[in-house]
């Protein structure tokens, strides 16, 4: 009976998908490091999807098959998105604590709400351009949250 069992078990087991699909969903934060508060900062998550390939070339050696690409930047551009604000690093006094604290609130409302829609924080990296130098006074911290979770069935 066990063996029985087993082999069903077995020929069930292969006979369904063991690789599930997955799709992906990058959510970026940008947080302001301008000195005096002048910058600007949000969360960004586009509503639209590309296809990298559309916007891609193979470049060659040989000028023959060489492909330029042809693509106009306006093609790439994203109008669907939604858009959160988030507070700046700096304001006249200098840097805010309670900014950074609030954005965290404000990015773990999001990030949560990512998890009950069923994704999965699968990756985060984050980066700074920060001051350059006298007269420079630009800068950004940037952070992008990967998701991932299983492709909805249709």
């Amino acid at each position: 009976m066990k063996k029985l069992l087993l082999l069903v078990a077995f020929i069930f087991i292969s006979f369904t998908e063991t690789n599930a699909q997955v799709e992906y969903k990058i959510i970026t934060s940008v947080e302001s490091i301008v000195p005096n508060g002048l910058g600007r900062s949000r969360i960004v998550s586009s509503s639209d999807e590309r296809n990298y390939k559309d916007f891609t070339s193979q470049r060659t050696e040989d000028k023959k098959e060489d492909k330029r690409n042809k693509s106009k930047r306006d093609e790439i551009r994203v109008r669907n998105f939604e858009e959160t604000k988030l507070l700046n690093f700096y304001n006249l006094g200098g840097i805010r604590f309670q900014n950074i604290a609030a954005n965290d609130a404000v990015l773990t409302s999001k990030v949560n709400t990512m998890i009950e829609e069923g994704w999965e924080l699968a990756f985060v990296t984050s980066a700074v351009e920060s001051e350059g130098g006298k007269g420079d006074g630009k800068g950004i911290f940037i952070t992008r949250f990967i998701f991932k979770r299983n492709k909805q069935q249709s």
